[in-house]
């Protein structure tokens, strides 16, 4: 109850400030744990094993959407780019460790436990803030995949480390491999590997399709969940990492057709048990240890932190990152992951580590897990746009530009490179600009003309030829460059008809403001597309649902105009809002009687022909 009580007070409080989600269950564990408020104490430890099947969870749901063949083409990027991150870095941090006097075994041992960065809160804040689809995000995919993996050796080499401790507190572990010869446990952890293979492949199928039969949907769930429960249990007989293993269940099916079925069953859970643990991070943090030695703890988080942030800095430079994107890569792995937990528990079994440099060690991965969400924050707020505005355009000069067309494009995105290719096929060239250096680069790979550079500049303008075009389609993705664009050419090119995109309502807003009339939202026209499909569909005539279609966009964009000046005054808005939804309904309804009682409304005979010709030919 004060676990749920508290992600339901924190985490809308967090979001509300916009500080995300993640950030908001570390808040709730640090204020409801016994260092503030008391409302848990050592039974947080429990709730934290308990919790960490959430981590499980959600490497066996990213398994599952991925096919092998992806993984075969990310091959060089986990294997390099991942690899180089664990070695390096768990290199130079043992490199220290020894040097400040920490035996060999230790040094090792922090080296690979402070190596690794946390999947579950980096995942979870590059989904959240919709960078995974970036090459930072990719590359940052890429790294934890391979720090996932590295976990199993890492476990391996550990009791080789501890040495006769290890021997001595083996009686007390619960694995299959114990007491077993080096050659036995391989075959151990080969045949665990191998269940889960062919059970995926030959069993879980068959099993699936009797289950789905059944249309019982409480037992499909049961079913998803008893999959993902067994690999874990099979995964820690073996002494194996249970996440890894669920990865590799979920790759396995990721061709299954009833991947999405499994991906939406176990969803809920997994989002709830994430939650539970970044609670059980938070309230885990010692602060009366870190009272009694704050600059010591502090100084090992932010040092840990700058060492792994500058490998990874070099390695994104390596792997030719752009200085923004180099720059979230690095900020999302700079923290400590939550499998550091896993192998300090471990480090604790073998008696590598002594019960206060564990107990430290942990104070450290905590503060740095907590401090994650805060640092993607400071990036999206001042670094990303400082970078976006001033340092890639000082990386990177404007392109020179040698045309001059009629229309100028500004962003060549999803929605500017529909319009731009309608125009090129209709005969109309057009000069294009992007501010996406990785954009650009990408769309002269497949032969299309677009120069790089700020469209908000006055001198890119004027080279692009806006003295003598006719018009500039505003498309940028940024609503705050959308808006520069569109002052700049109010100011310098009055002549230019502009035609801009807006995202929102709240942007249309504040080009009206601008003065701007010609605003294009960018889903209304396929909304309406839809709307028009499905009463064709139900029964009614192309020429009636195009006309009903149109008189709907007409009166929402008068309704839009006269909602602008409203926009301040929330309840006189919905009120508003309110009155106009019924009038549109009026509207269309009386319309619709109009088209009935006046036959000269109709399309001529030809275009009838044309459209029933047309109807036939998509039928056959």
């Amino acid at each position: 109850m004060v676990y749920l009580a508290a992600a339901i007070v924190f985490v809308p409080l967090a979001k509300k400030m916009g500080l995300g989600a993640v950030l908001g269950y570390l808040i709730a564990g640090i204020i409801i744990g016994p260092s503030l408020l008391g409302f848990i104490g050592r039974e947080g430890e429990d709730i934290m094993h308990f919790a960490e099947f959430g981590v499980v969870m959600m490497l066996f749901l990213i398994g599952i959407e991925l096919e092998p063949a992806l993984l075969w083409r990310l091959r060089s990027s986990i294997l390099g780019l991942g690899g180089l991150q664990v070695i390096i870095s768990a290199a130079a941090i043992a490199g220290i460790a020894y040097l400040v006097g920490q035996p060999i075994n230790t040094s090792l041992a922090l080296g690979m436990i402070l190596s690794l960065s946390s999947t579950a809160i980096v995942l979870q804040t590059l989904n959240e803030k919709g960078w995974m689809g970036t090459s930072a995000g990719q590359s940052a995919f890429s790294v934890l995949l391979f720090q996932d993996i590295a976990v199993i050796p890492m476990l391996a080499i550990f009791p080789l480390l501890a040495g006769n401790a290890a021997a001595d507190a083996a009686p007390h572990s619960a694995s299959l491999r114990d007491n077993l010869p080096g050659w036995a446990q391989t075959l151990v952890v080969l045949g665990a590997v191998a269940i889960i293979i062919i059970a995926g492949r030959y069993l879980v199928r068959p099993l699936m399709r009797i289950i789905a039969r059944t249309r019982v949907r409480e037992l499909f769930t049961a079913t998803a969940l008893l999959m993902v429960v067994g690999i874990a249990v099979l995964m820690n007989l073996v002494g194996l990492s249970s996440a890894l293993g669920a990865f590799l269940g979920g790759v396995v099916l990721a061709n299954s057709e009833y991947r999405h079925e499994l991906e939406s069953d176990i969803e809920p859970f997994k989002g709830l048990l994430l939650g539970l643990f970044f609670i059980a991070v938070g309230a885990s943090i010692d602060f009366r240890l870190i009272m009694e030695q704050p600059w010591l703890i502090m100084g090992l988080v932010v040092g840990i932190m700058a060492l792994k942030g500058i490998v990874l800095l070099l390695l994104g430079k390596i792997f030719r990152l752009s200085t923004d994107q180099n720059l979230l890569f690095a900020f999302a792995l700079a923290d400590i992951g939550e499998f550091a937990f896993v192998l300090l528990s471990f480090t604790s079994q073998t008696r590598l580590m002594s019960k206060e440099m564990t107990a430290m060690i942990t104070a450290v991965v905590a503060i740095s897990m907590a401090l994650t969400p805060l640092i993607m924050l400071l990036y999206e707020k001042v670094i990303q746009p400082y970078y976006t505005r001033s340092e890639v355009k000082a990386e990177r000069e404007a392109d020179e530009i040698n045309e001059k067309n009629p229309v100028i494009i500004a962003g060549f995105g999803r929605f500017g490179s529909m319009t731009g290719r309608f125009l090129r096929a209709n005969g109309i060239n057009a000069t294009i600009l992007d501010l996406d250096s990785d954009r650009v680069d990408a769309l002269h790979n497949l032969g299309i003309k677009v120069y790089y550079g700020d469209a908000s500049r006055y001198d890119l303008l004027v080279a692009a030829g806006a003295k003598d075009a006719k018009m500039l389609i505003i498309a940028t993705d940024h609503a705050e460059q959308t808006l520069e664009i569109v002052r700049m050419a109010q100011r310098y090119f009055p002549h230019l008809q502009l035609l801009v995109r807006a995202e929102n309502n709240e942007d249309t807003f504040e080009l009206m403001d601008l003065g701007v009339l010609h605003i294009y939202r960018e889903t209304v026209d396929t909304s309406l597309r839809v709307g028009v499909d499905a009463l064709r569909m139900l029964g009614g005539r192309a020429y009636r649902s195009e006309r009903a279609a149109r008189t709907f966009f007409r009166q929402d964009e008068r309704t839009l105009k006269g909602l602008s000046a409203l926009r301040d005054d929330k309840k006189q808005y919905i009120s508003s809002m309110k009155e106009r939804i019924d009038e549109m309904e009026k509207l269309i309804s009386s319309d619709r009687v109009k088209t009935w009682l006046d036959e000269g409304q109709g399309w001529d005979p030809e275009s009838l022909r044309d459209e029933i010709r047309g109807e036939k030919i998509d039928e056959e």
